[in-house]
Protein backbone atom coordinates (compact mmCIF):
# COMPACT_ATOMS: atom_id res chain seq x y z
CA UNK A 1 0.00 0.00 0.00
CA UNK A 2 1.12 3.44 -1.08
CA UNK A 3 1.40 6.38 0.96
CA UNK A 4 -0.62 9.12 0.87
CA UNK A 5 -0.08 12.55 2.14
CA UNK A 6 -3.22 12.70 4.74
CA UNK A 7 -1.68 9.14 6.00
CA UNK A 8 -1.74 9.60 9.94
CA UNK A 9 1.12 7.90 11.77
CA UNK A 10 2.43 8.22 15.40
CA UNK A 11 5.68 7.66 16.75
CA UNK A 12 5.73 6.18 20.68
CA UNK A 13 9.08 6.75 22.79
CA UNK A 14 9.60 3.98 25.80
CA UNK A 15 8.54 6.80 28.15
CA UNK A 16 5.35 7.50 27.00
CA UNK A 17 5.94 10.31 24.81
CA UNK A 18 4.11 10.76 21.61
CA UNK A 19 4.49 12.49 18.34
CA UNK A 20 1.71 12.66 15.69
CA UNK A 21 2.94 13.12 12.09
CA UNK A 22 2.39 11.66 8.49
CA UNK A 23 3.21 8.25 7.32
CA UNK A 24 6.20 7.51 4.89
CA UNK A 25 7.26 4.77 3.48
CA UNK A 26 5.36 1.65 3.89
CA UNK A 27 2.32 1.71 5.92
CA UNK A 28 2.82 -0.88 8.68
CA UNK A 29 4.17 -0.86 12.79
CA UNK A 30 8.33 -1.31 13.33
CA UNK A 31 9.91 -0.84 16.41
CA UNK A 32 13.57 0.02 17.91
CA UNK A 33 16.13 2.30 19.64
CA UNK A 34 15.63 5.41 18.59
CA UNK A 35 18.80 7.53 18.11
CA UNK A 36 19.81 11.12 15.64
CA UNK A 37 21.88 11.76 13.18
CA UNK A 38 23.08 15.07 12.47
CA UNK A 39 24.61 14.58 9.01
CA UNK A 40 23.41 17.18 6.47
CA UNK A 41 24.15 14.59 3.62
CA UNK A 42 24.31 11.13 3.15
CA UNK A 43 21.23 9.49 3.96
CA UNK A 44 21.06 6.69 2.04
CA UNK A 45 24.28 5.79 3.22
CA UNK A 46 23.43 6.10 7.01
CA UNK A 47 20.18 3.56 5.99
CA UNK A 48 22.39 1.05 4.82
CA UNK A 49 25.13 0.92 7.27
CA UNK A 50 24.71 -2.57 8.93
CA UNK A 51 25.34 -0.69 12.35
CA UNK A 52 22.23 0.89 12.56
CA UNK A 53 20.56 -2.10 12.42
CA UNK A 54 17.75 -2.05 15.40
CA UNK A 55 17.59 1.55 15.14
CA UNK A 56 15.03 4.49 14.37
CA UNK A 57 16.75 7.05 13.09
CA UNK A 58 15.88 10.95 13.50
CA UNK A 59 17.64 13.19 10.46
CA UNK A 60 17.71 16.39 12.08
CA UNK A 61 18.43 17.97 8.94
CA UNK A 62 15.14 19.93 7.89
CA UNK A 63 14.57 18.59 4.53
CA UNK A 64 15.08 14.18 4.11
CA UNK A 65 14.97 12.46 -0.16
CA UNK A 66 15.04 15.76 -2.33
CA UNK A 67 18.00 14.14 -3.64
CA UNK A 68 16.61 10.61 -4.51
CA UNK A 69 18.88 7.38 -4.10
CA UNK A 70 21.84 5.90 -6.23
CA UNK A 71 21.22 2.14 -5.87
CA UNK A 72 24.66 0.19 -5.49
CA UNK A 73 26.79 3.94 -5.53
CA UNK A 74 25.99 5.20 -2.21
CA UNK A 75 24.84 1.88 -0.46
CA UNK A 76 26.48 1.11 2.40
CA UNK A 77 25.73 -2.96 2.06
CA UNK A 78 23.50 -4.81 0.15
CA UNK A 79 19.72 -3.35 2.06
CA UNK A 80 18.38 -1.27 4.02
CA UNK A 81 19.26 -1.71 7.67
CA UNK A 82 17.55 0.81 9.58
CA UNK A 83 14.35 -0.55 11.82
CA UNK A 84 12.41 2.98 10.62
CA UNK A 85 12.99 6.75 9.66
CA UNK A 86 11.95 10.14 11.69
CA UNK A 87 12.33 13.56 9.69
CA UNK A 88 10.73 17.02 9.76
CA UNK A 89 10.16 17.79 5.92
CA UNK A 90 9.92 14.54 3.95
CA UNK A 91 10.18 15.14 0.05
CA UNK A 92 8.49 12.93 -2.34
CA UNK A 93 10.25 13.99 -5.22
CA UNK A 94 13.86 14.98 -5.94
CA UNK A 95 15.81 17.25 -8.52
CA UNK A 96 19.33 14.80 -8.96
CA UNK A 97 18.96 13.77 -12.75
CA UNK A 98 21.05 10.98 -11.73
CA UNK A 99 19.10 9.69 -9.16
CA UNK A 100 17.52 5.97 -9.62
CA UNK A 101 14.51 6.45 -7.84
CA UNK A 102 13.05 8.64 -5.16
CA UNK A 103 13.50 7.76 -1.48
CA UNK A 104 9.54 7.21 -1.11
CA UNK A 105 10.21 4.29 -3.65
CA UNK A 106 12.77 3.08 -2.42
CA UNK A 107 12.01 2.81 1.34
CA UNK A 108 8.55 1.32 0.20
CA UNK A 109 10.61 -1.53 -1.75
CA UNK A 110 12.60 -2.24 1.73
CA UNK A 111 9.53 -2.41 3.87
CA UNK A 112 10.48 0.71 5.75
CA UNK A 113 8.06 2.65 8.10
CA UNK A 114 8.45 5.76 8.58
CA UNK A 115 6.70 9.62 10.29
CA UNK A 116 7.42 12.85 8.62
CA UNK A 117 5.95 16.18 9.56
CA UNK A 118 7.47 15.98 13.24
CA UNK A 119 9.55 18.49 15.25
CA UNK A 120 12.79 16.71 15.04
CA UNK A 121 14.36 19.48 17.31
CA UNK A 122 11.81 18.38 20.40
CA UNK A 123 12.25 14.98 19.68
CA UNK A 124 16.14 15.13 19.94
CA UNK A 125 16.09 17.49 22.78
CA UNK A 126 14.10 14.75 24.48
CA UNK A 127 16.27 12.13 23.79
CA UNK A 128 19.09 14.10 24.46
CA UNK A 129 17.87 14.92 27.85
CA UNK A 130 16.57 11.61 28.72
CA UNK A 131 18.54 9.38 26.97
CA UNK A 132 18.34 6.67 23.92
CA UNK A 133 15.64 4.60 23.99
CA UNK A 134 13.32 2.23 22.69
CA UNK A 135 10.45 3.60 20.24
CA UNK A 136 7.44 2.30 17.75
CA UNK A 137 6.70 3.98 14.55
CA UNK A 138 2.77 2.87 13.24
CA UNK A 139 0.69 4.46 10.36
CA UNK A 140 -1.93 1.61 10.75
CA UNK A 141 -2.19 1.33 14.77
CA UNK A 142 -3.27 4.89 15.68
CA UNK A 143 -4.42 3.88 19.54
CA UNK A 144 -1.60 4.95 21.69
CA UNK A 145 -2.77 2.07 24.39
CA UNK A 146 -1.97 -0.73 21.51
CA UNK A 147 1.50 0.39 20.66
CA UNK A 148 2.18 0.62 23.99
CA UNK A 149 1.66 -3.51 24.30
CA UNK A 150 3.76 -3.96 20.52
CA UNK A 151 6.77 -1.31 21.93
CA UNK A 152 6.98 -4.00 24.58
CA UNK A 153 7.97 -6.63 22.51
CA UNK A 154 11.10 -4.45 21.03
CA UNK A 155 14.27 -5.42 23.03
CA UNK A 156 16.87 -3.06 24.38
CA UNK A 157 19.93 -2.85 22.51
CA UNK A 158 22.06 -3.15 25.80
CA UNK A 159 22.97 -6.94 25.89
CA UNK A 160 21.91 -7.69 22.72
CA UNK A 161 23.98 -9.40 19.94
CA UNK A 162 23.31 -8.34 16.26
CA UNK A 163 26.12 -8.79 14.14
CA UNK A 164 25.68 -12.58 12.59
CA UNK A 165 22.17 -11.25 11.62
CA UNK A 166 23.90 -8.44 9.76
CA UNK A 167 27.24 -10.30 8.50
CA UNK A 168 28.14 -12.20 5.46
CA UNK A 169 26.51 -15.77 5.43
CA UNK A 170 29.50 -16.93 3.55
CA UNK A 171 33.27 -16.47 2.66
CA UNK A 172 33.94 -14.22 -0.19
CA UNK A 173 36.75 -12.00 -2.01
CA UNK A 174 37.02 -8.67 -3.43
CA UNK A 175 39.65 -6.86 -5.01
CA UNK A 176 42.74 -7.91 -7.33
CA UNK A 177 43.72 -11.12 -6.61
CA UNK A 178 47.69 -10.36 -7.60
CA UNK A 179 47.89 -7.25 -4.89
CA UNK A 180 50.14 -7.00 -2.96
CA UNK A 181 49.08 -7.56 0.33
CA UNK A 182 46.20 -9.95 1.54
CA UNK A 183 43.44 -8.44 4.38
CA UNK A 184 41.14 -11.04 6.29
CA UNK A 185 38.14 -9.43 7.23
CA UNK A 186 36.31 -10.19 10.09
CA UNK A 187 32.55 -9.05 8.92
CA UNK A 188 30.83 -7.96 12.10
CA UNK A 189 28.45 -5.79 9.87
CA UNK A 190 31.27 -3.82 7.49
CA UNK A 191 30.55 -1.03 5.31
CA UNK A 192 31.10 -1.38 1.55
CA UNK A 193 33.14 1.81 2.00
CA UNK A 194 35.78 0.26 4.25
CA UNK A 195 36.32 -2.35 2.00
CA UNK A 196 36.81 -0.08 -1.05
CA UNK A 197 39.72 1.82 1.19
CA UNK A 198 41.10 -1.28 1.90
CA UNK A 199 41.32 -2.47 -2.15
CA UNK A 200 42.28 1.08 -3.06
CA UNK A 201 45.90 0.49 -1.41
CA UNK A 202 46.21 -2.37 -2.95
CA UNK A 203 45.00 -4.92 -0.55
CA UNK A 204 43.33 -8.18 -1.81
CA UNK A 205 40.49 -8.98 0.66
CA UNK A 206 38.66 -12.18 2.37
CA UNK A 207 35.75 -11.55 4.09
CA UNK A 208 34.44 -13.66 6.92
CA UNK A 209 31.46 -14.10 8.77
CA UNK A 210 31.23 -12.69 11.91
CA UNK A 211 32.28 -16.25 13.70
CA UNK A 212 34.82 -17.36 11.75
CA UNK A 213 37.75 -18.66 14.11
CA UNK A 214 41.06 -17.56 13.90
CA UNK A 215 42.43 -20.87 12.70
CA UNK A 216 40.39 -20.54 9.78
CA UNK A 217 41.37 -16.77 8.97
CA UNK A 218 45.36 -17.47 9.69
CA UNK A 219 45.27 -20.61 7.12
CA UNK A 220 44.90 -17.88 4.36
CA UNK A 221 48.47 -16.31 5.74
CA UNK A 222 47.04 -12.59 5.35
CA UNK A 223 49.39 -10.06 5.67
CA UNK A 224 47.05 -8.15 8.56
CA UNK A 225 43.53 -8.74 9.91
CA UNK A 226 40.72 -5.76 9.81
CA UNK A 227 37.78 -5.78 12.61
CA UNK A 228 34.67 -4.58 11.12
CA UNK A 229 32.22 -2.11 12.91
CA UNK A 230 28.70 -3.28 13.19
CA UNK A 231 25.39 -3.41 15.34
CA UNK A 232 24.49 -3.92 19.15
CA UNK A 233 26.69 -4.75 22.46
CA UNK A 234 29.97 -5.58 22.04
CA UNK A 235 30.16 -7.12 25.73
CA UNK A 236 27.91 -9.91 24.93
CA UNK A 237 29.83 -11.06 21.69
CA UNK A 238 32.74 -13.32 23.44
CA UNK A 239 33.13 -14.88 19.80
CA UNK A 240 34.33 -12.14 18.33
CA UNK A 241 36.67 -11.06 21.71
CA UNK A 242 38.46 -14.65 21.50
CA UNK A 243 39.23 -14.18 17.95
CA UNK A 244 40.68 -10.93 18.22
CA UNK A 245 42.72 -12.39 21.31
CA UNK A 246 43.99 -15.00 18.91
CA UNK A 247 45.22 -12.50 16.50
CA UNK A 248 46.94 -10.14 19.04
CA UNK A 249 48.79 -13.23 19.91
CA UNK A 250 49.81 -14.12 16.12
CA UNK A 251 51.50 -10.48 16.80
CA UNK A 252 50.01 -9.88 13.36
CA UNK A 253 48.80 -6.37 12.04
CA UNK A 254 45.70 -5.42 13.03
CA UNK A 255 43.37 -2.41 12.53
CA UNK A 256 39.53 -2.10 13.83
CA UNK A 257 36.88 0.93 13.45
CA UNK A 258 34.25 1.19 15.64
CA UNK A 259 32.49 -2.14 16.92
CA UNK A 260 36.20 -3.63 15.95
CA UNK A 261 37.47 -0.61 17.59
CA UNK A 262 35.45 -1.67 20.98
CA UNK A 263 36.57 -5.66 20.70
CA UNK A 264 40.09 -4.85 20.27
CA UNK A 265 39.53 -3.15 23.42
CA UNK A 266 37.59 -6.06 25.32
CA UNK A 267 40.86 -8.36 23.90
CA UNK A 268 43.12 -6.03 25.46
CA UNK A 269 41.32 -6.50 28.60
CA UNK A 270 39.02 -3.25 28.71
CA UNK A 271 35.55 -2.88 29.23
CA UNK A 272 32.88 -0.63 27.59
CA UNK A 273 29.43 0.81 28.38
CA UNK A 274 26.27 1.85 26.76
CA UNK A 275 26.41 5.33 26.58
CA UNK A 276 23.43 8.15 27.57
CA UNK A 277 23.08 8.97 23.27
CA UNK A 278 26.04 7.61 21.59
CA UNK A 279 27.55 9.81 18.51
CA UNK A 280 25.96 10.06 14.77
CA UNK A 281 26.51 12.65 12.35
CA UNK A 282 29.74 13.84 9.93
CA UNK A 283 31.04 16.82 11.97
CA UNK A 284 32.49 14.98 15.24
CA UNK A 285 36.14 16.69 16.39
CA UNK A 286 38.70 14.17 17.49
CA UNK A 287 41.60 15.15 18.62
CA UNK A 288 45.10 12.87 17.42
CA UNK A 289 47.35 13.07 20.44
CA UNK A 290 50.39 11.54 18.70
CA UNK A 291 50.67 14.23 16.04
CA UNK A 292 48.39 16.83 18.19
CA UNK A 293 46.39 17.62 14.91
CA UNK A 294 41.92 17.77 15.08
CA UNK A 295 40.09 15.95 12.59
CA UNK A 296 36.73 16.48 12.07
CA UNK A 297 35.01 12.54 11.33
CA UNK A 298 32.15 10.86 10.93
CA UNK A 299 30.76 8.62 13.50
CA UNK A 300 27.52 6.20 14.55
CA UNK A 301 28.01 4.72 17.96
CA UNK A 302 26.33 4.07 20.97
CA UNK A 303 28.75 1.81 23.25
CA UNK A 304 32.57 3.80 24.31
CA UNK A 305 35.57 2.34 25.94
CA UNK A 306 35.69 3.13 29.50
CA UNK A 307 38.53 5.98 29.48
CA UNK A 308 39.08 5.04 33.51
CA UNK A 309 40.18 1.64 32.76
CA UNK A 310 42.13 2.99 29.76
CA UNK A 311 44.10 5.19 31.75
CA UNK A 312 45.13 2.65 34.49
CA UNK A 313 45.72 0.02 31.75
CA UNK A 314 49.73 -0.83 31.45
CA UNK A 315 49.21 -2.30 27.98
CA UNK A 316 47.01 -0.21 26.33
CA UNK A 317 47.50 3.83 25.19
CA UNK A 318 44.94 6.09 23.80
CA UNK A 319 45.67 7.91 20.97
CA UNK A 320 42.52 9.86 19.95
CA UNK A 321 40.25 11.60 22.02
CA UNK A 322 36.79 12.89 21.18
CA UNK A 323 36.86 16.93 21.78
CA UNK A 324 33.18 17.33 22.67
CA UNK A 325 32.66 14.98 25.60
CA UNK A 326 36.44 13.70 26.19
CA UNK A 327 35.13 10.04 25.46
CA UNK A 328 37.83 7.25 23.69
CA UNK A 329 38.23 7.87 20.04
CA UNK A 330 41.43 5.55 19.51
CA UNK A 331 43.74 2.86 20.94
CA UNK A 332 46.43 1.13 20.38
CA UNK A 333 48.28 -1.94 21.63
CA UNK A 334 52.08 -1.65 23.30
CA UNK A 335 54.14 -3.71 21.27
CA UNK A 336 51.51 -4.72 19.20
CA UNK A 337 50.97 -4.09 15.64
CA UNK A 338 47.30 -3.23 16.72
CA UNK A 339 45.35 -0.22 16.79
CA UNK A 340 41.69 1.39 16.36
CA UNK A 341 39.48 3.99 16.19
CA UNK A 342 35.93 4.51 17.02
CA UNK A 343 35.12 6.94 14.77
CA UNK A 344 35.11 5.83 11.01
CA UNK A 345 37.50 7.12 8.74
CA UNK A 346 36.19 5.71 5.43
CA UNK A 347 33.18 8.52 6.29
CA UNK A 348 31.64 8.42 3.05
CA UNK A 349 30.26 11.55 2.07
CA UNK A 350 32.93 12.70 4.00
CA UNK A 351 34.79 14.17 5.78
CA UNK A 352 38.23 12.74 4.65
CA UNK A 353 40.34 14.02 7.82
CA UNK A 354 40.83 10.29 9.25
CA UNK A 355 41.91 8.40 5.42
CA UNK A 356 45.47 8.06 6.38
CA UNK A 357 44.92 5.50 9.18
CA UNK A 358 44.25 2.78 6.30
CA UNK A 359 47.48 4.21 4.69
CA UNK A 360 48.96 2.92 8.71
CA UNK A 361 47.21 -0.11 8.55
CA UNK A 362 49.08 -1.44 5.35
CA UNK A 363 52.12 0.74 6.56
CA UNK A 364 52.59 -2.03 8.96
CA UNK A 365 52.54 -5.22 6.64
CA UNK A 366 56.37 -4.10 5.85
Amino acid sequence: MKVTKSQPAILLLEDGTVFRGNALGKIGTNGGEICFNTGMTGYQEIYTDPSYFGQVVVNTTSHIGNYGVVEKLEEESSSVKISGMVCNEFSPIHSRKTADASLQEYFEKAGIVGISGVDTRQIVRHIRNAGVMNCIISSEILDVEALKIELAKVPPMEGLELSSKVCTQEIYFLGNPDATFKVAVLDLGVKQSILNNLTERDCYLKVFPAKTSFEEMAAWNPNGYFISNGPGDPAVMPYAIETVKAILDSDAPVFGICLGHQILAQAAGLSTYKMKNGHRGLNHPVKNLVTGLSEITSQNHGFAVKMAELESSSTVELTHINLNDNTVEGIRLKGKKAFSVQHHPEAAPGPHDSRYLFDQFVSLFS
